[in-house]
């Protein structure tokens, strides 16, 4: 098969002296309520070869198990309309800068966590160090997508929540199709594992490199699934 990469990155990639083809997988536009492991059957298995790893988005991992939070469902308090504002803006994605966002991590968390989150984040900038209040919230609300339709005009009426025991789910993908998978939250400036195969051999930071450069792209590209292969 032809690997193919999205715009601005490359099919190839080292990791400790090793090279990966990555093949950038096109599907339809995934709706809520969808079977992730007919996804995989329909996608993925054509071209799957023993030994290689998909990389699936938590995005469309959320979507096909519902885990939405509909604009309509959220009130916006005045304290998260005032949290916002402060909050520091970033060119991975909108974050909780969106009054929506910052309310649903109130509502998740509960105001005086947000409130702490937020004069920890805010002091700890002043010394350089990003990033804190996600640390305090945890990766409920760092993981949350939506709630804007930049790309997707569909997103801005909700907010997708990360999946639910992606360990497991990659763990059921295996087992229903012999695809060997990875969840993962990526933007062009950062990666997390969100759950694993068990049978995958690879550490977690191995499995960061193969994909460290976001060859799923940010754009409206339709390209949630990333075959890896040892070249």
């Amino acid at each position: 098969m032809e690997f193919k990469a999205n715009e601005g990155k490359n099919v190839e990639i080292m990791v400790n002296g090793q090279k990966y083809l990555r093949h950038a997988i096109q599907t339809h536009y995934v709706q809520i309520g969808e079977n992730y492991i007919d996804i995989i059957e329909k996608y993925v298995k054509p071209i799957y070869q023993d030994g290689d790893i998909v990389s699936i988005s938590e995005k469309i991992i959320g979507l096909c198990q519902k885990r939405v939070v509909y604009k309509k469902d959220v009130k916006v308090s005045r304290l998260a309309k005032f949290l916002s504002k402060f909050a520091m803006k970033s060119d991975a994605g909108v974050g909780v800068d969106n009054p929506y966002k910052m309310q649903f991590a109130i509502d998740l968390c509960g105001r005086f966590k947000v409130l702490y989150a937020a004069i920890a984040g805010g002091i700890c900038k002043l010394f350089g160090k990003k990033g804190v209040f996600y640390k305090i919230v945890g990766p409920e609300i760092s993981g949350l997508d939506g709630f804007y339709g930049n790309v997707f005009t569909d997103y801005a009426n909700f907010g997708i929540r990360i999946p639910e025991n992606s360990t497991g789910v990659c763990n059921e993908i295996y087992e229903k199709t012999g695809v060997k998978a990875m969840i993962v939250d990526a933007n062009d400036f950062n990666v997390e594992i969100l759950g694993r195969s068990d049978s995958i051999e690879y550490s977690d930071e191995e499995l960061k490199m193969m994909i460290k450069d976001n060859p799923a792209g940010q754009a409206k590209t339709l390209t949630p699934l990333i075959l890896v292969r040892k070249a």
